[in-house]
């Protein structure tokens, strides 16, 4: 069992949850995720790691109540329980130098780039955030991400805060006018083909953060199987951070529309 010790309501469907997990907290790394079962009917789902505390035992993870697993965990109240927290799973960051860098994240993506803005700020040269969502109200972890990054840009599709448009119209007047060296994007999977199709153009490492269906977390399901570089690969385990360039995304999204509408804040 693990207590819920701290609730925030990021806006009302985007929840910010702290976790007692010292077991988690003391092994947990960048780009990682651990999986949640509220009860003992409950479903498995993934969640990536927003931050982590060893020295006081809890975990961070932000939360969209998107479906019925993820609207019980966002329901929880404080000094509540969920039966069972698996992790931490996946393939952590390992880098050493990124050169210039430019991370985009996408609705609640920007909370799953967050850790890794911050685990590259002592890896680049100079780092570049863009933060995308639908509206102001759905713009999330800006002033976390301002504190760890260079430089900020804030785009939202109605134009009701930052510049109107899409992550990649920042991102394509970013490389139209100077030299990148790495890319990271998380948010929905038609933005990260987008931003991997620009990127491409200009040669540019890029790598994307893959959500596809996962029930097990160990690779033995297959269900978040994900076409790469020709090959099968589990992005449970063989990511989640994969060369954006290698990935097929088109069988991702047929996929993905199997078994969900995704949905872009």
């Amino acid at each position: 069992m693990y207590k819920l010790i701290k609730k925030i309501e990021i806006n009302p469907k985007v929840f910010l949850l702290e976790f007692e997990a010292k077991d988690i907290a003391l092994s947990a790394k960048p780009g990682q995720f651990v999986i949640f079962r509220i009860d003992e009917k409950g479903e498995r789902f993934p969640l990536t790691l927003y931050d982590w505390d060893i020295n006081k035992g809890k975990i961070t993870v932000v939360c969209q109540a998107i479906g019925l697993s993820t609207h019980k965990l966002c329901s929880l109240q404080e000094k509540e329980f969920v039966l069972d927290i698996v992790g931490p799973l996946g393939q952590a960051i390992v880098m050493d130098k990124v050169g210039k860098v430019i991370c985009i994240g996408g609705g609640v993506g920007t909370a799953e780039i967050y850790p890794i803005v911050k685990y590259l700020k002592d890896k680049s040269d100079f780092s570049i955030t863009i933060i995308g969502a639908k509206s102001k109200q759905f713009i999330i972890c800006e002033k976390e991400i301002k504190s760890i990054c260079d430089k900020v840009y804030i785009v939202t599709d109605d134009g009701s805060y930052g510049e109107k448009g899409f992550v990649t119209n920042i991102l394509s007047k970013l490389l139209e006018k100077d030299k990148y060296d790495t890319v990271f994007s998380v948010g929905p999977i038609l933005m990260m083909k987008s931003v991997s199709d620009i990127t491409k153009e200009y040669n540019i490492k890029t790598f994307v953060s893959l959500n596809p269906i996962m029930i097990d977390g160990t690779g033995m399901c297959g269900g978040c199987r994900v076409i790469y570089n020709g090959d099968i690969k589990f992005a449970c385990v063989d990511g989640p951070l994969f060369n954006g360039h290698l990935i097929d995304y088109e069988d991702l999204m047929y996929r993905q529309q199997s078994y969900l509408k995704e949905e872009n804040i």
